[in-house]
């Protein structure tokens, strides 16, 4: 077996963590546009770069990752 492609399972959990990362970035970026405080705008905005950064880092085991047909 090839070791450099992910396995069915982390596959799916690849899958999973990107989608939760993805509906939490945007949830902060809606909120930030909701919010009138200027510390919490500041931390969802902390929010969001390290949840860019997440992904940005998550990415590339896509190319690893197993396509199911």
């Amino acid at each position: 077996m090839n070791q450099d492609k992910l396995a069915l399972h982390e596959t799916v959990e690849l899958h999973e963590i990107i989608n939760m990362k993805t509906v939490c970035l945007l949830r902060s970026k809606l909120m930030q546009g909701l919010c009138f405080n200027n510390e919490l705008k500041q931390l969802m905005e902390k929010d969001v770069k390290q949840t860019q950064e997440d992904l940005n880092e998550l990415l590339p085991f896509y190319k690893n990752s197993q396509i199911i047909q």
